[in-house]
């Protein structure tokens, strides 16, 4: 028992030292074929180019962490605080700025790069997006509810919600019940998606599965913490 604490120890220690990020956008899906020659459905990424524009330690900050910034645009179109932060780093005017909580900051310097070659083949990672946002929908497209049923002389019920709540006690319906509203527009994280491709040349990176929101949309790639 303590032999298998001690190696499980161990192993979520090599994980954390070996926690990677890169920010990217959803090209959009295709297809790709294994070695046994079945076909893989994949979404590719545009990962990186990277720079590294902060490195933050426990030390000064509370805790170690990288914060790593993407996609070049217009010195006009950023504030002045921001161009003095990425001016300190002597990196590039950047548009997207995210975060990488780490073990240890060692290894990691100002105006680093990370590109798509930072993951490997077969490596499981975490994708994080905002979803396609979808408006106002009702409660049978937002939560998946059955509607009335479509006899007995119904004609608007087939897709309303029905009894949400109790009558007379409580005689209100409880904040949070499901319903209709927003849908979509919201941050969402896919877990353990193996890495398929990785061409460091053209910084794509092709991951089996989807991955969350519309093509061209922001989308941050990490190690993946329940793999």
């Amino acid at each position: 028992m303590r032999q298998s604490v001690a190696m499980l120890s161990s192993a979520l220690s090599i994980l954390e030292e070996q926690v990677k990020g890169i920010i990217g956008r959803k090209i959009g899906m295709t297809q790709l074929f294994d070695d046994s020659g079945a076909v893989v459905p994949v979404t590719v990424i545009e990962a990186g180019p990277c720079y590294v524009t902060q490195v933050k330690a426990e030390d000064t900050d509370g805790y170690n962490a990288i914060q790593f910034g993407f996609e070049e645009v217009p010195e006009r179109k950023l504030t002045k605080g921001q161009l003095g932060h990425l001016s300190r780093a002597n990196v590039p005017k950047l548009r997207f700025v995210r975060e990488l909580r780490l073990d240890s900051q060692a290894g990691h310097a100002l105006g680093d790069v990370i590109k798509a070659d930072v993951f490997d083949e077969g490596e499981m990672v975490d994708v994080t997006g905002t979803s396609k946002g979808k408006g106002f929908a009702g409660a049978v497209k937002r939560h998946g509810f059955r509607g009335g049923p479509k006899t007995h002389g119904q004609s608007d019920r087939h897709r309303a919600p029905g009894s949400r709540g109790a009558g007379t006690t409580p005689g209100h319906t409880f904040p949070g019940s499901k319903g209709p509203g927003q849908m979509g527009n919201k941050r969402v994280t896919v877990l353990n998606l193996k890495v398929a491709l990785v061409d460091a040349e053209r910084n794509l990176i092709a991951v089996q599965g989807a991955v969350p929101g519309p093509k061209n949309g922001l989308v941050f790639v990490r190690t993946a913490v329940k793999a």
